[in-house]
């Protein structure tokens, strides 16, 4: 396929109740499963993709309305739907033991796949995001969730993922690069997860994904023992430093690397200093006996 920017991959697609899941299955080696958040897709880890697919087996999806995925149109896409659909993901590839690395929403939706299947886990890379209770969200999000204005902005606009490219990073990203995270929503019509995401963001028990996202934090407390390695960058205006604290209050024992300089898309602000950390860690991480 010609595409106007650097994805240099053959995606596969597994069909989940008649909705095809797109998704990378790269190299060889021990599994590393990567999840994305919103607005982003499995172009926000081509580059670390890239970096470690001749060590590693890289496994990369598109949530269910992202990236190369199908948009269906009244799927409900809640936390619980993107949990149970990475585990259809995992059954369908035989997966039996995997190291897992998240981003934004990929650490709920990631955090939530590994509580269910703790057997399966060997260590977590951890970057910029929450799998936890917390009820602060920026103006510039929560105005997002407003009835009307939520849709018109986001899926009229495009304002989410337009104003993402410049607001998630301290450095000015390429043309190829803003073309291939705006790609995939490109209308009305195939915005509609971008939107659905940040109306299911759970802030109180009023919220549809509440209950779920108790579950996901109730898991945290089972991987106490396992190799974990969080990323963060500095200059996030939605997971701030707070976010940051939070984890490494849930996982003391965890390798930490904060970069002041750095905004919400890390691997585009720091991807140099970062691919080395991750690939020492993927390869000399223990996991719990």
């Amino acid at each position: 396929m010609n595409r106007d920017y650097p994805y240099p991959f053959s995606p596969r697609t597994l069909d989940i109740n008649g909705n095809r899941l797109s998704y990378l299955d790269e190299g060889e080696g021990d599994a590393v499963l990567l999840l994305h958040g919103n607005p982003t897709w499995s172009f926000y880890y081509r580059n670390l993709t890239l970096s470690l697919k001749d060590r590693f087996r890289m496994i990369v999806p598109d949530h269910m309305g992202c990236g190369l995925s199908d948009k269906p149109q009244s799927y409900p896409y809640r936390l619980e739907d993107h949990i149970s659909n990475i585990e259809r993901l995992s059954d369908h590839l035989g997966l039996k033991k995997l190291s897992l690395v998240m981003h934004d929403w990929g650490g709920a939706i990631g955090m939530g796949f590994a509580a269910r299947h703790p057997e399966k886990i060997k260590s977590f890379v951890v970057m910029n995001t929450a799998a936890f209770r917390s009820s602060r969200i920026p103006l510039r999000i929560g105005i997002c969730r407003t009835p009307c204005l939520g849709p018109l902005l986001v899926r009229g606009f495009n304002a989410f993922s337009r104003g993402a490219v410049f607001m998630a990073v301290s450095r000015k990203m390429t043309p190829e690069t803003v073309r291939g995270y705006l790609a995939p929503y490109d209308s009305w019509r195939n915005r509609i997860a971008v939107l659905r995401f940040i109306e299911d963001i759970p802030l109180s028990e009023r919220d549809s994904s509440w209950k779920t996202l108790l579950e996901v934090e109730a898991g945290l407390t089972k991987f106490k023992d396992t190799p974990v390695l969080i990323l963060w960058g500095g200059k996030d205006f939605c997971f701030t430093r707070y976010f940051y604290e939070r984890w490494k209050e849930f996982f003391p024992k965890a390798e930490t690397r904060y970069f002041p300089e750095a905004g919400h898309y890390l691997l585009e602000d720091a991807f140099e200093e970062i691919a080395p950390l991750v690939d020492e860690f993927l390869t000399t991480s223990v996991p719990p006996a």
